[in-house]
């Protein structure tokens, strides 16, 4: 196996250097268009790192979730999951951090990175509330860089093509994935059944 070790093996793979358009689109402050493409988006990939490694959870929640709170700051509410907090234990442990935004229908998106961490003032947390029911912190990224990035990634999958979408009943379920990896004490048939009412009563 050929394994690329070190930068200037790397740098020569990839020529010839990257144009303007790949540099100059970098902020270190929010910008009028960057800001809609946060207030457009859905959904947002959060990736953070710490001692076991590194994690990335999908987030998502009605568009504009995530809050600009000023120029330098974004802020994302953690709502209703797991509670496995994989992410937010990273977060109190090693305060780097990104967003990824995707905006469905386009091909554009967009990263903010910089450092996080974790709010839980009461006002902050109520003014994130959904049916009266606030999260239970909010991640707040201070901002070292935002941009937009290269769209060939969703052309490429055809991500937004409804004629590419997969049939869910070709893949197997989180009940039967269970079940498999529990000798069927976790999961099964009735976790599949429970789990679109469960998740109605327990969105927020």
């Amino acid at each position: 196996m050929s394994i690329v070790s070190s930068l200037e093996q790397l740098e020569a793979l990839y020529t010839p250097a990257p144009v303007a358009a790949s540099t100059t689109k970098v902020a270190h402050r929010m910008t009028p268009h960057y800001r809609r493409l946060i207030e457009a988006s859905p959904f947002a990939a959060l990736a953070t790192v710490g001692p076991e490694g590194v994690d990335c959870s999908p987030r998502g929640d009605r568009p504009g979730f995530v809050r600009i709170h000023d120029d330098a700051t974004l802020m994302m509410p953690d709502r209703r999951g797991n509670n496995r907090i994989d992410s937010l234990r990273n977060i109190v442990r090693d305060p780097r951090c990104a967003f990824l935004f995707l905006l469905p229908g386009s091909g554009t998106t967009f990263r903010a990175q910089g450092q996080a961490h974790l709010s839980v003032d009461s006002d902050l947390l109520a003014s994130f509330a959904v049916d009266d029911k606030p999260p239970r912190s909010v991640i707040v990224l201070k901002i070292d860089e935002l941009y937009f990035q290269c769209a060939r990634a969703i052309v490429r999958s055809e991500l937004w093509n409804p004629a590419r979408h997969i049939d869910p009943k070709t893949l197997p379920t989180p009940g039967e994935i269970l079940a498999s990896m529990t000798a069927g004490e976790v999961g099964g048939e009735a976790y599949d059944q429970a789990w679109p009412e469960r998740a109605r009563q327990t969105m927020w």
